[in-house]
């Protein structure tokens, strides 16, 4: 937003800074100015702000101002527009207000012969014309341009209508679903049941807080106005104006959380612009409000505050003296608080023993500043400003080790193995789309969705890691990237908007060509049996007694649908569905405009973790000759090499090292049922170079091990 500082000036002429320097200490307690702009001429300087979202009370000129004057110790001078005596009534204007939860006020003031026209009698003034050319605001009409000036100086959103075209009086309530109303853009807009709006007793009037209405616009033809301020509750505000793709500087504000006192004062700057041309003031203020909502904002429960407690937090000062109570009084009543001294109550006392400040307030908050609520805000709030950089550089008390996440050491497991295995860790949005959701959930059902989406595409927690693997897959392959090999270490979600289970989770996603480690070999690409051994790789680090993979039907629910039906499986460890990966299928592939043979896969860490990591044993290496033994076996086509290795593993010889099969292959020698298998083995011992004797007993162990398994030696 644009600040004037010829207008702060004007709030705070003892001002002791330039405009830079000012710039400098209003950045440093969170009045962020991004850009200063000389305007020359004596016409001060022009600041780019930028507001976080919680300070929308210093979202207008006066705003700022009272920071400037909490920062400089300066007194600043309440807002009051002094309005002619109104004549009086015959009856009050009738305001009404239904939803009593989202409109907490509403003031409505009747001006009769007014004169709608261009700004000039109010702008005899040459500093408000001068303020409205600085900051290059549009001048229309003296009802526009007066209703602008009341956001411009105070933040205060108002809006006048045409009195002669409300009938009736003034009720505010949730719109009926179908109910139609052309907005101030021209727009004809059809109502949902959940809209706030303005009516009178026969059709609504404008958006509250977002737009007015067209039909109640003020036009140069206006006699009779009525200047509306209100309080309305800012999600009700934020979801009307979403429902209806609207974002105005009402909305904006309201959003936020507007001040509920600020309306009447708001209201008397309208009606003293719109009566400079003349016209007068028909009856009094008519003032609604709603007292549950105002003890939430301007009737706050007094917040107590201690200064052994200020001084605890906040800590050493540069200044010896520290923060005194003199400190803390003049910078909470600067920002608008009501401080009342108070004892120390018997139990904080006790908290407090041995320190020497006992002073201690019951501190009443400004309704502007609805982002306060607890002691701890208002020690922030004296910490900003009295200025950070009036703190010593000391360091923090810290007594105890740092500890590491329960998961931590099994993470580290993963994120290594996939790593060595060629994977680079890549992060994706938490969200997705209510499709992807739909299509990849482990459970349908008790999908997430977002209460206030960005957009469609992030509608939703996502319940998998799934589309987020494929969206960066995707985007890789579209940008020529040809070898892609990604893992994600993140977080799923599940449950319902009110209980949300999270739980960590792996997926991966592989596309390309895989490099062979020998030289001789030209690039594969990369298929289900590599992935597999990715897989076999991470689940190793993790001690189980059992690991397989299987398949079944894509309406059985354990491995995903959208998976190829032939080239997918399902991750079991001890009996456990852990996991499931395999191809995309070709009619998901080419919905994602994939040409490409793309592999995911995805593993549910949260069962994973329940496993203790496999603890690597590192053994001497031997400093002996090993000694290797072949042996080949004619084997029948029935018997599957599981069989084997499982046999020879159970003869338990230490020195047998290692035992694999070195060469299949059929011979027509052979029956038609057998094939012939060169089994090789390697015997060492750790300590003594093995005897002659030693190899035959092993060698004729093996055999017969081997023929019980259903091979034979050949002849």
């Amino acid at each position: 937003m644009k600040i004037l500082t010829q207008w702060l000036r004007a709030f705070l002429p003892a001002l002791p800074v330039n405009d830079a320097q000012l710039a400098e200490d209003l950045t440093l307690r969170g009045i962020a100015v991004e850009g200063i702009y000389d305007l020359g001429a004596g016409n001060g300087s022009l600041y780019e702000m930028d507001i976080t979202t919680n300070r929308v009370d210093a979202m207008n000129h006066y705003g700022v101002a009272r920071e400037a004057a909490a920062i400089y110790g300066l007194t600043l001078s309440p807002l009051t527009f002094e309005l002619p005596k109104p004549r009086p009534s015959a009856k009050d204007f009738s305001v009404k207000i239904e939803a009593e939860d989202v409109c907490g006020r509403f003031t409505a003031r009747v001006l009769r012969g007014v004169k709608i026209g261009d700004s000039r009698d109010w702008f005899a003034d040459a500093e408000v014309a001068t303020y409205f050319g600085l900051l290059e605001q549009k001048k229309i009409s003296n009802a526009v341009d007066a209703t602008n000036f009341a956001w411009l100086l105070m933040g205060q959103p108002t809006h006048a209508f045409d009195l002669d075209k409300i009938e009736g009086g003034i009720v505010v309530r949730r719109a009926r679903k179908g109910e139609k109303l052309k907005t101030l853009d021209g727009i004809e807009r059809t109502l949902d049941a959940e809209d706030l709006i303005v009516a009178d007793h026969g059709k609504p009037l404008g958006l509250a807080g977002v737009m007015g209405g067209w039909d109640t616009m003020i036009t140069p033809e206006t006699k009779n106005v009525l200047v509306e301020a209100a309080w309305f509750d800012p999600m009700a505000v934020r979801r009307t104006a979403r429902r209806h793709g609207l974002h105005t500087d009402a909305s904006h504000r309201f959003e936020r959380g507007a001040d509920f006192n600020a309306a009447p004062v708001a209201s008397a700057i309208v009606a003293s612009i719109l009566l400079a041309g003349g016209g007068h003031i028909e009856g009094d203020l008519v003032d609604v409000r709603v007292p549950a909502i105002e003890a939430k904002t301007a009737q706050r429960r007094p917040v107590a505050l201690v200064l052994s407690e200020v001084r605890r937090l906040l800590g050493t000062t540069i200044d010896q003296e520290g923060i005194p109570a003199e400190t803390v009084e003049k910078v909470l009543t600067a920002l608008g608080c009501e401080l009342t001294m108070q004892q120390v109550s018997a139990l904080r006392a006790s908290e407090l023993a041995g320190q020497h400040e006992d002073a201690a307030w019951e501190v009443t908050l400004p309704s502007w500043r609805l982002d306060i609520e607890r002691e701890i805000d208002l020690i922030e709030e004296v910490a900003r400003v009295y200025g950070y950089n009036g703190f010593a550089n000391t360091l923090p008390a810290f007594g105890e080790g740092v500890k590491a996440l329960p998961w931590a050491e099994a993470e580290a497991a993963v994120r290594a193995t996939l790593r060595a295995a060629g994977f680079h860790e890549a992060i994706a949005s938490t969200f997705c789309s209510a499709a992807d959701a739909a299509l990849t959930a482990p459970q349908p059902g008790l999908v997430v969705p977002l209460g206030n989406p960005l957009s469609e595409e992030a509608g939703v927690l996502r319940p998998s890691l799934a589309p987020g693997m494929l969206t960066m897959v995707a985007g890789n392959l579209h940008r020529d990237v040809s070898d892609v090999r990604l893992f994600e270490l993140g977080t799923v979600f599940s449950g319902s908007t009110e209980k949300v289970e999270e739980r960590p989770a792996l997926a991966f996603g592989a596309a390309g060509a895989l490099p062979e480690q020998s030289t001789l070999h030209a690039a594969r690409e990369i298929d289900f049996y590599d992935i597999k051994g990715v897989v076999e790789q991470v689940l190793s680090r993790f001690a189980m007694d059992s690991m397989y993979f299987d398949r079944f039907p894509a309406e059985a629910g354990l491995t995903p649908e959208w998976l190829h039906p032939y080239r997918s499986a399902r991750i079991a460890a001890d009996g456990i569905t852990v996991g499931w990966f395999g191809q995309l299928h070709p009619r998901e592939a080419a919905a994602r405009k994939l040409k490409e043979t793309v592999l995911v896969g995805e593993i549910y860490l949260d069962r994973l973790y329940k496993l203790p990591v496999r603890k690597p044993a590192a053994r001497e290496v031997s400093r002996f000759q090993p000694v290797r033994r072949d042996f080949s076996l004619v084997v029948d086509k029935s018997v599957r090499w599981e069989s084997i290795d499982a046999a020879v593993a159970a003869l338990g010889i230490p020195e047998l090292v290692e035992w694999r099969a070195r060469e299949l292959f059929h011979d027509p020698k052979l029956g038609a049922n057998e094939y012939a298998l060169l089994l090789g083995a390697t015997f060492q011992a750790p300590d003594r170079t093995l005897r002659d004797d030693e190899l035959q007993e092993w060698h004729a162990r093996v055999v017969e091990a081997v023929s019980k398994a259903g091979a034979r030696l050949r002849s």
